[in-house]
């Protein structure tokens, strides 16, 4: 086991038209002092720490509950401001955050580098990456949000990387306390604590987040925990050490999916009454920041998640009802699944700045270690009740031991060519070690697998100040996204493996202009393109000795997406008058084009093989817009929110219609949202709102696995109204 022991220090600069790569005069520490402000830039500095973003597709996001129903961490109103992003309506009860951009799944995030204070929180990043640790928005201080061109810095993932960076307790108190409760529809309550504050040395921040409610539709009952702890200890005048804790655990009723004709009658409808979900995960990490001059600072995180991932399921399609068996007397057996996580990672990162002849440079670089093990344990024949019950009467059917080891290193440099023109060249190289072993389909079919694959990345951004508050930027990154352990685990005894199984490989390239007018007027034009090669699926194959058909895993084709992403925001007050900071009116408008298609490929459906060349890929819609409109006065926040997104297709064969719901066109759908926030007596904070205010019927996903299978309808009209204090 690796352990390392470094330091950082948080470096703060200003605007990007006045950053200074190298700075020679003298400087000397200071205690650190927490600023709550409101800042009005929308993407990163191009050096935040030990991570350098300059020549980046990048997005910085600050909530408010003015803006943002962050007792329910309703991604569409968090991530409204940010083109191109793909949010799952999953539900009311916010235990997931679902969010993909350009061509990626969005499915609990899994084609994203999620992480928490710089560190991972995806479950198993290479063999089963989905992120089952969501924190509660209360507890965040901003999201920062790097597309495609993070594979550099953070490691594989299309969709780019999502650091949720958590708050810190107040430097100018030595204890503060903050609460908010919150009410809603369908007896949705919420409960933040949190405590914080600076004694001598040591700041420390620590919240606990309880959530429960009935849900929108019946059988949708859920109970979310969530705790975290961060204690900072500044050891020396230049270097600060920090323990984090954090854990979230939920169980969760599914309500199950539906097909066309159950959600034309009914949306709200459950075919499931027997079916839970309950996952939980820890995350403790240590972090190690010094800065040895005011040139060169490292950064070393250790880290371990580890939890597990349970459910317990009637799995039928939903034109199957679960009903009593006439036999038997009773309800069919339900299938329990579980999987333990257990991922150990080291990162170490150094900043250095330097100079060669007259061009400035800052280096960043640095190597990761993982290591993981996952034990999956799934097809378990568990009890016909109704309770929560992960309890077996008959073995697993899939019973094995999933290890992983990665490393890495990466460097990256930011040349200054001239006082305006950075050139920021960039590689990692990755080594991936999987292996599994253990036996599938009720202990019948022994596995035995081992794969080493590397990986050489390779990246060039660029970026020109046009004026001290506009920037041209434009970079191309390769990126990769390995092969999941379900790829390599057939579904039954005739299922086959390609034993040459390629990790889907691509890049991501931007060009784009952002900036901002004074306080009047922010905005980030960019167009995109991005390959995407090898895609994974199965094609229907013939065994020529015994003439039967077999599935066949294998990499069936590429994909293309490109596009524009273009955001603006802009006060109509301070457009026409030097008007009091007090009062403010702002318009904001998000939005993106992706023409998402395969251009190549060919997939098994219903038992023949088509081609896929032209077809829309899966789950990425044309158009995606949000609008809002900001209305500021004094101690008042409120905004009207609307999220448009066009139609889209659950599958690559672009299937229009299936009797069982799994698969078939996703609707456009245009929902609108409201939300206010207001100070008053200094303490005091009331918020609330209405979401999807015209009570739209709609869908974001179709699935035929967890939690449908089948249409997965949306929350309908719901209210919710908070009152919190901060002393």
């Amino acid at each position: 086991m690796l352990l390392l022991v470094s330091v950082t220090f948080c470096f703060c600069i200003g605007s990007s038209g006045q950053n200074k790569l190298l700075d020679s005069l003298p400087s000397r520490n200071l205690r650190e002092v927490l600023i709550e402000a409101k800042r009005h830039q929308s993407f990163l500095h191009d050096i935040n720490g030990v991570n350098i973003f300059a020549g980046k597709k990048t997005n910085l996001i600050r909530l408010d509950a003015g803006s943002v129903n962050m007792a329910q961490n309703v991604g569409r109103m968090a991530f409204a401001q940010v083109p191109g992003i793909n949010v799952w309506d999953m539900d009311g009860a916010g235990t997931q955050i679902n969010i993909g951009t350009r061509a990626t799944d969005m499915h609990r995030s899994i084609e994203m580098n999620m992480r928490q204070n710089g560190y991972n929180t995806n479950s198993d990043m290479f063999g089963y990456p989905e992120d089952h640790y969501t924190p509660p928005m209360q507890g965040i201080r901003e999201i920062q949000l790097v597309r495609g061109s993070a594979a550099l810095q953070f490691g594989s993932q299309f969709g780019g990387m999502v650091n949720y960076v958590m708050k810190k307790g107040d430097s100018t108190k030595q204890f503060s306390l903050e609460s908010e409760q919150t009410t809603g529809s369908y007896n949705f309550f919420n409960s933040y604590n949190a405590i914080g504050g600076s004694v001598g040395k040591i700041n420390y921040y620590a919240y606990y987040d309880s959530r429960h409610g009935d849900g929108w539709r019946p059988n949708a009952a859920f109970n979310y925990h969530a705790y975290h702890a961060n204690i900072n200890w500044k050891f020396h005048k230049n270097g600060n050490l920090s323990f984090q804790f954090s854990r979230t655990d939920y169980v969760q009723q599914i309500a199950g999916g539906l097909t066309d004709a159950h959600f034309q009658a009914n949306a709200r409808q459950s075919t499931r009454a027997r079916n839970f979900f309950n996952p939980f995960i820890n995350i403790p990490a240590l972090t190690f920041d010094y800065r040895f001059s005011s040139r060169t600072q490292v950064q070393v995180t250790t880290h371990w998640v580890f939890g597990q991932r349970n459910s317990v399921q009637f799995l039928n399609t939903p034109n199957i009802a679960d009903t009593i068996n006439t036999t038997t007397k009773s309800y069919n057996p339900r299938q329990v699944d579980r999987d333990y996580y257990s991922g150990f990672t080291t990162e170490a990162r150094l900043l250095h700045r330097y100079q060669i002849g007259n061009i400035k440079s800052v280096l960043a670089g640095g190597f990761r270690y993982f290591t993981e093990l996952t034990k999956r344990r799934q097809k378990g024949v568990g009890t016909t009740g109704a309770d929560f019950d992960l309890s077996l009467v008959k073995p697993y059917g899939i019973d094995l031991r999933l290890n992983t080891q990665n490393y890495a290193v990466f460097i990256e440099n930011i040349f200054e060519l001239s006082p305006r023109f950075l050139v920021t060249p960039g590689f990692r190289y990755e080594v991936i070690n999987s292996s599994m072993t253990g036996v599938i389909n009720n202990a019948t079919f022994p596995v035995s697998y081992e794969a080493t694959r590397s990986f050489p990345l390779l990246g060039l951004g660029l970026q020109h100040q046009v004026s001290e508050s506009s920037q041209l930027y434009g970079n191309i990154s390769q990126a990769y996204r390995p092969f999941l352990y379900a790829n390599v685990t057939p579904a039954t005894q005739t299922g086959m493996i390609d034993p040459s199984l390629k990790d889907s490989k691509g890049y991501d390239a931007d060009l784009g202009y952002r900036g901002s007018l004074k306080n009047i007027v922010r905005f980030d034009i960019n167009g995109y393109y991005m390959y995407y090669g090898d895609r994974i699926g199965q094609l229907n194959m013939i065994n020529p000795n015994t003439n039967t058909t077999y599935l066949f895993t294998t990499n069936i084709g590429n994909g293309v997406a490109k596009g524009v992403e273009a955001y603006f925001n802009i006060s109509l007050v301070k457009l026409f008058t030097d008007s009091s900071p007090d009062f403010d009116i702002r318009v904001f408008n998000s939005l993106s084009y992706n023409h998402a298609r395969y251009i190549s490929g060919i997939m098994n459906y219903s038992g023949d093989n088509k081609t896929l060349n032209g077809n829309h890929i899966e789950g990425v819609p044309d158009w995606i817009n949000r609008t809002g409109l900001e209305l500021r006065y004094k101690n008042l926040l409120t905004t009207f929110q609307s999220s448009y997104v066009s139609k889209s297709f659950s599958d690559a064969n672009n299937t229009v219609f299936d009797i069982t719901g799994q698969t078939g066109v996703v609707p456009s759908y245009h929902v609108w949202d409201w939300s206010f926030a207001y100070s008053f007596l200094k303490l005091y904070k009331l918020s609330g709102g209405v979401n999807n205010i015209t009570n739209l019927y709609y869908f974001t996903r179709r699935i035929n696995m967890y939690p449908g299978p089948g249409i997965l309808p949306a929350d309908g009209k719901t209210f919710y109204i908070s009152l919190g204090f901060k002393i």
